[in-house]
């Protein structure tokens, strides 16, 4: 195609998706209370057990931004298949068969992988850590204030959307490694022989990302490494079908010159 009919197919795309963005926002925008009380349920979970407990906002716009950051966050999340299916539509012409075929099982693991990020740090993660970040409130006594936590709700939306991203970033870790291996940078040899390094590095990166306790970061770690290894797993089988494709392409040349 020439350059400017792929701009104007780009262009349709871009427009496809920034519709489906448009009306999901306003549905999550309308569902919006759920959203946020679904977000807020694993701190609410503990805090209603005592009374007088709530979100406070202190500017005066604080809520009507945050519930338009939490419609937002809601867009993303379900126009996602659709600004994904529009790139593979745009993609997917300038591709031989079998490049088709070998990325779209990648499509595909993406926002499972993010889903399973996301939904390991709303059910196992957050409850440990809020649990913990908790533990260091006081009652206060007879010569000493309470230590309390009054929770805004910007900071709290804002810290719970990133933690969904970057765990469900961090489970992209088998996407990431299968494609590199795919595309001949690494192996599967390598992964193996850096392994000891791997387990350093995710443990590193657990501690940075979960708060400072034993459980959380284990927590995070083991995934992390079970991720690891399926990567070695599907390494080893691309190479596999890899190879099976350049002795079947080598068998085809011989038989070819030989007819010759």
């Amino acid at each position: 195609m020439p350059l400017l009919d792929h701009l104007v197919e780009l262009r349709q795309r871009l427009i496809y998706a920034a519709i489906a963005l448009g009306v999901t926002f306003a549905l999550c925008f309308y569902f919006e209370k759920y959203i946020f009380n679904f977000l807020a349920q694993p701190l609410a979970d503990l805090l209603l057990k005592e009374t007088g407990r709530r979100f406070i906002y202190t500017g005066l716009t604080e809520v009507l931004f945050t519930q338009i950051k939490v419609a937002l966050f809601g867009a993303a999340m379900l126009s996602f298949p659709i600004l994904a299916s529009q790139i593979w539509m745009f993609v997917a012409p300038g591709l031989y068969k079998n490049e088709r075929s070998a990325f779209l099982p990648f499509l595909i693991a993406t926002p499972i992988l993010f889903l399973v990020g996301a939904a390991f740090l709303y059910y196992v993660m957050m409850p440990f850590a809020w649990r913990f970040f908790l533990s260091y409130q006081t009652p206060g006594g007879p010569d000493s204030l309470p230590v309390q936590l009054e929770a805004r709700v910007s900071e709290y939306i804002t810290l719970v959307m990133k933690l969904i991203f970057a765990f469900g970033l961090s489970f992209q870790l088998p996407v990431l490694l299968t494609l590199l291996i795919r595309a001949n940078i690494i192996s599967s040899a390598s992964l193996v022989s850096k392994r000891r390094y791997a387990i350093v590095g995710v443990f590193i990166f657990a501690a940075i990302v979960t708060p400072p306790d034993p459980v959380s970061q284990v927590s995070l770690a083991i995934p992390l490494l079970l991720l690891y290894e399926s990567s070695i797993w599907a390494g080893r089988w691309v190479e596999k079908q890899r190879a099976k494709r350049e002795k079947e392409a080598e068998a085809e040349l011989r038989k070819d010159i030989a007819s010759v």
